[in-house]
């Protein structure tokens, strides 16, 4: 297992006319700490673009529990529980001061910038995974 964790502080333009933050302002959340977490692995996603390799979402899902709202801190927390064998599952966990705001998740292919045809992971993603849960059985 791999996770990565960001913060960020809701901006105003982030909240509806209710106050709390709008329900589709979570993904964006989701991709600074997808992006957090490629950067861990050593796999920065600019560095994946530039080998002509897309992630784009296939999938994703969101669960409300309490609102946010302008000018709280959260923590967005991405965890990658297990190797990846084509598609890569990712969970996320949205806290302020340990209170769970929101959980999701997202389903991603690599794919090829010309085609976009569908590939298991590049060689140096392939091999950053088998640093974090060993070599594939």
């Amino acid at each position: 297992m791999i996770q990565a964790t960001v913060e960020t502080r809701v901006r105003f333009a982030e909240t509806d006319g209710m106050g709390i933050t709008y329900h589709g302002n979570y993904l964006p959340w989701f991709e600074m700490a997808r992006v957090a977490l490629l950067d861990q692995l050593g796999c920065p996603y600019r560095e994946l673009e530039k080998a002509g390799f897309f992630l784009p979402v296939l999938e994703t899902g969101l669960t409300y529990h309490r609102p946010s709202h302008f000018d709280d801190r959260v923590r967005i927390t991405v965890t990658l529980a297990e190797k990846p064998k084509a598609r890569l599952r990712l969970n996320y966990k949205v806290e302020r001061d340990h209170e769970l705001l929101v959980e999701g998740f997202t389903v991603h292919a690599f794919v090829t910038r010309e085609d976009f045809k569908a590939i298991r992971p590049p060689e140096a993603v392939e091999l950053a995974l088998q640093r974090v849960f060993g070599p594939s059985v």
